[in-house]
């Protein structure tokens, strides 16, 4: 209906000026709806509205592929599931980082631990727990893990928003209280996070 009364005005007004006469047009108001559309996160390749869920594909510094880490939606936080291979064994920090950009060999890039409440870092901390933080992932000596946590805080459109997200695994084991990566050590391994 709006269409069509822009159409009028524009054929009265184009008559008005080749000197015609003018039909006054019926003032009629319509609603004006919103609708929510999905919106697509060119910067970070991610389409977030609609995704179940996101997965990371880790890497060691060399490129060579270590495993995944997903993240699904959970009653009051997110499930984590990791699954790695190739990475020495024994104990390692595991963490959600800041963001996502996992360029080695140092995986810096990554930024610091998610963080968004602004609290210290580790599980066993009275003034933490960061929203990245998980238990230590234990590796076998055939270098394979896996670990399935559930993060408290934080959600899936956190994780993939316009700066993203990475899943970082780091060479020691977390001590769960030192701020603000809990002593763990040099980053090994690393995936951004994707909508899936």
């Amino acid at each position: 209906m709006i269409r069509n009364g822009c159409v009028l005005v524009g054929l009265a007004l184009a008559t008005a000026a080749c000197g015609g006469t003018t039909t006054p047009l019926p003032n009629v108001a319509e609603p004006v709806t919103n609708e929510a559309l999905p919106i697509e996160n060119e910067a970070m390749g991610n389409e977030t509205a609609g995704a179940e869920g996101a997965t990371a594909a880790l890497a060691l510094a060399d490129g060579t592929a270590a495993g995944t880490a997903t993240a699904t939606p959970a009653a009051d936080g997110l499930a984590i599931t990791v699954s790695v291979t190739g990475i020495p064994a024994g104990a390692h920090g595991v963490h959600v980082h800041m963001t996502g950009k996992c360029e080695g060999p140092k995986f810096t890039t990554a930024g610091s631990h998610w963080n968004p409440g602004s609290t210290e870092h580790g599980l066993e901390n009275p003034k933490g727990a960061h929203a990245g933080d998980m238990p230590n992932l234990t590796v076998a000596d055939d270098g394979t893990g896996s670990l399935n946590f559930k993060l408290k805080s934080g959600t899936l459109a956190q994780l993939l928003d316009d700066d993203g997200a990475a899943f970082v695994v780091h060479a020691k084991a977390d001590d769960q209280k030192t701020d603000p990566s809990g002593d763990s050590g040099d980053r090994i391994a690393c995936g951004v996070f994707a909508a899936s």
